[in-house]
């Protein structure tokens, strides 16, 4: 097993229109406003910006996000990650009753050297460290949408 390989799958149950929450993960610079462990979203061109994100755990990681996929009518945003992780991450939203699923999947291996030093003992940590900015994002999401 590489211990240094992490599978993510988050799903955000959403009182809000698809359009809507779609509109909201779309606009990444935006992030900061509403979810507290995104430090700093940089845009370098229509496409791709740099990422710097903090959790419970005293650490940093800082990417680079390229747009690879955008497609509305799917609910579909995909990026491609470079950096301090290396993978893909994905946004699907769908149609929920009244209201919108956000599922959230990522697959990423992490070249942050102090993070690979620390892959054994510390990816159970690592791992809750995920879940609860993802707590915190969905939450976050949710205030937005009721402040817009």
């Amino acid at each position: 097993m590489d211990w240094t390989h992490y599978r993510f799958r988050s799903r955000w149950p959403l009182p809000a229109p698809p359009a809507a929450v779609f509109e909201a993960l779309e606009r990444a610079e935006e992030y900061p406003r509403w979810w507290p462990q995104v430090r700093t979203v940089s845009r370098l061109d229509d496409t791709t910006g740099v990422i710097t994100i903090r959790s419970v755990l005293p650490y940093e990681m800082t990417f680079t996000a390229r747009a690879a996929r955008r497609d509305p009518a799917a609910g579909v945003l995909e990026v491609a990650l470079t950096g301090d992780i290396e993978g893909w991450a994905r946004w699907t939203v769908t149609a929920r009753g009244a209201g919108t699923l956000v599922r959230y999947d990522q697959a990423v291996v992490v070249t942050k050297p102090l993070l690979r030093r620390l892959a054994v003992p510390g990816r159970p940590f690592f791992r809750v460290n995920h879940r609860l900015m993802m707590r915190a994002g969905r939450r976050g999401l949710l205030g937005h949408l009721r402040a817009v």
